[in-house]
């Protein structure tokens, strides 16, 4: 972490506040619900939360034996500590994630629908049986072993929001491959270091794919990507608009010419509890991504544990998530949560503005939608847009989910009242790619709620609020500091891929015997949890986790660029925004064009969804004597608390920093 970035952001301190908005489950809920909560009331989460704290062996033994299938049973519940950093979970256990999502559903009722896809353009789409389901895995699963994936093998994933995402997911877990999915918004470059870094030898994705009416060129990213990883020797490709693509003869395989090679029937491998189920890569503070590793039963366990108590799903139920398969929200509550459950699905595959602002309610409306999950920067979005555009009936919704960032109050009510009618509970779920599923939660149908907070932990999380200077853990009420968790749990991440050490430094030995968060937090006085965003050079950009780290590496490789420093400045649209501060080389003008290029250039390096909002260039930046860039006083800078950077004597050149305040102003000047 870096100096001056320790401390926790200073939001407005909401623990003080003590006349927050407390929202009860509306009675609405109780009248739209199929049946009743799988907990009775705020009493029964308590009981069990301190059930899961106190004897969590016996808790998480009871419930995965409940909502997973097992080949063999397990033995032993849990072994291992965050301070040696070797959790795990159901020991001697075997199940196979693709048998829990799909097999034991197909068998009970092949013709219930399992996968909604709604296509980009309106009007397109068709629905996926679990038996049409178990048989397009099978004879996937069938063309991944031909191409010879192995048990343990890593298989990199570039695709849109399509059913083949999700078929390809199950696939790879079916014959025991790992999964690693890229989001297909990142460059050609970033695709290459994530393939590079897992090993991949396969990779699956389209010709092309299609977001907002516009068609993205999926097959032409991978092919640069591909240009610098030998290894991969087969990319297969599904045809999704039927454009032509480079091919190369040998290498590209069609994907609807392999499958009809093979049988509908593969049988599931058998794997062990802790065997590797995926690897998503993260954005680092060192700026080289890295791979967390999830394992198989753990996280499946969180999963299903997590869409039963918080959504509150029963078996008719019809889930929606909006977020892409390409992070974790898409993996846990696209694909893994609903299928675990057996419910349908919804992949869409558009913008919720295309092509108008009501797209995501006549997609809840027309398939009879019971939970909704999207992050605050569509609801922010939306509620821009106007009230108008929610005029669907939505008459089956009962939950409403927010992810990936704290949901302003104003926000939460607007969502509340206009999207839900007063009708439907908010869960403002708080949790990261590490954590594999919600970790701090209201349950859907049970917990009163704040606008704005996560409200209680689920269960198994034992949260502590830690003070950043001491390191000590800060007891009792109305405190902030570091969030940290005391106990293990699950669906927890085991290392980052290749890099064990660096897992144990990020997560482990921040606090000795706590995981670390890196999330900034306030309990309230009724022990309500208030996220107050990163305390680490992480910016959080429309739920995107993007490290400042790799943004800088990437404008650092431009020809005219000395030194550049990167921080997260609120947004009222996308919650924080990339601004940089970059300092040129000799004999380079402080130009319009020199900005354009620099912004070219990290969208060439890391992808649209990182290119910085504003580049301000400066002769040079605020430095230590040691060197070391002050980012926390260009925070302040930009966001106009000039007078609170505090002692800047001790900075290497001290007038740097009032030539930048006068830069920042000029440019704010010049947009008036």
């Amino acid at each position: 972490m870096s100096e001056g970035d320790v401390q926790p952001p200073k939001g407005p301190v909401v623990v003080e506040a003590h006349n927050v908005d407390t929202f009860h489950v509306p009675k609405a809920f109780f009248d739209k619900h199929p049946s009743k909560p799988h907990i009775k009331d705020l009493d029964h989460y308590k009981q069990m939360y301190k059930e899961s704290i106190e004897k969590p062996q016996e808790f998480w033994g009871k419930l995965a034996r409940e909502l997973l299938t097992w080949e063999r049973d397990f033995q032993t519940v849990h072994s291992g500590t965050f301070t040696n950093g070797d959790n795990a979970w159901f020991l001697e256990g075997k199940l196979n994630a693709s048998y829990n999502c799909v097999d034991r559903h197909a068998i009970k009722d092949p013709n219930k629908v399992a996968i909604i896809y709604e296509g980009d353009e309106d009007g397109e789409g068709r629905k996926i049986t679990y038996g049409e389901l178990l048989r397009e895995v099978s004879r996937l699963a069938y063309v991944l072993k031909q191409m010879g994936v192995k048990k343990g093998d890593t298989v990199a994933l570039y695709m849109p929001m399509i059913p083949e995402a999700l078929i390809s997911f199950l696939a790879c877990s079916r014959i025991g491959a790992v999964h690693s999915v890229v989001f297909a918004g990142f460059s050609s470059d970033s695709l290459r270091d994530r393939i590079i870094d897992a090993e991949s030898k396969v990779v699956i994705t389209t010709d092309e794919g299609k977001r907002g009416g516009k068609n993205i060129a999926t097959k032409k990213i991978v092919d640069e990507a591909l240009k610098q990883c030998p290894d991969v020797k087969h990319c297969l490709v599904y045809k999704r608009t039927g454009s032509d693509v480079p091919w190369t003869k040998g290498r590209d395989w069609w994907w609807h010419e392999e499958v009809e090679k093979y049988p509908n029937y593969i049988a599931p491998e058998s794997m062990s509890s802790e065997d590797p189920l995926f690897l998503l890569y993260t954005s680092g503070s060192t700026g080289k991504p890295k791979g967390v590793m999830h394992t198989t039963a753990g996280y499946l366990l969180g999963a299903a544990a997590t869409g039963k108590y918080v959504f509150d799903i029963h078996d008719t139920d019809v889930f929606f998530c909006g977020g892409d398969v390409g992070w974790i929200t898409g993996h846990t509550y696209v694909v893994y949560a609903p299928l675990l459950l057996g419910v349908a699905t919804v992949v869409f595959e558009g913008t919720p503005a295309y092509p108008n602002f009501s797209r995501y309610w006549d997609v809840v409306e027309k398939y009879d939608v019971t939970q909704f999950y999207v992050a605050p920067t569509a609801l922010r979005l939306l509620k821009r847009a106007g009230d108008q555009h929610v005029k669907a009936q939505m008459k089956k919704l009962r939950v409403l989910g927010s992810v990936g960032e704290p949901i302003a109050a104003e926000v939460w009510k607007w969502y509340f009242d206009v999207v839900g009618k007063g009708e439907a509970h908010i869960v403002d779920t708080y949790w990261q790619t590490e954590t594999g599923s919600h970790v701090i939660t209201p349950l859907g149908g049970i917990t009163p709620t704040k606008p704005g907070s996560a409200s209680l932990p689920f269960f198994g999380i034992e949260p502590a609020i830690i003070d950043p200077v001491s390191g000590e853990e800060i007891h009792g009420n109305d405190v902030e500091g570091v969030l940290a968790f005391k106990q293990p749990w699950p669906s927890m991440a085991r290392t980052v891929w290749g890099a064990h050490k660096r897992y144990m430094d990020t997560y482990l030995n921040v606090y000795k015997g706590y995981y670390f968060t890196g999330d900034g937090a306030g309990r309230d006085h009724e022990g309500y949890y208030w996220i107050r965003g990163r305390v680490d050079d992480v910016v959080n950009v429309s739920g995107h986790r993007l490290s400042t780290a790799e943004i800088e590496a990437a404008l650092i490789e431009h020809h005219s660029v000395a030194e550049a420093a990167v921080v997260g400045v609120n947004d009222e649209l996308t919650g924080q925004a990339v601004n940089a501060f970059v300092s040129l080389k000799e004999g380079f003008d402080h130009s319009d064009q020199v900005k354009k290029d620099l912004i070219l250039q990290v969208r060439k390096s890391i992808g649209p969804f990182a290119a910085p909002k504003a580049i301000f260039t400066v002769d040079d930046l605020p430095k230590t004597r040691s060197g070391k860039i002050m980012r926390r006083i260009l925070r302040k800078i930009l966001a106009g608390e000039e007078d609170q950077l505090g002692d800047t004597s001790t900075l290497s050149d001290p007038s740097v920093v009032d030539k930048i305040i006068e830069i920042v102003h000029q440019a704010r000047d010049s947009k008036k």
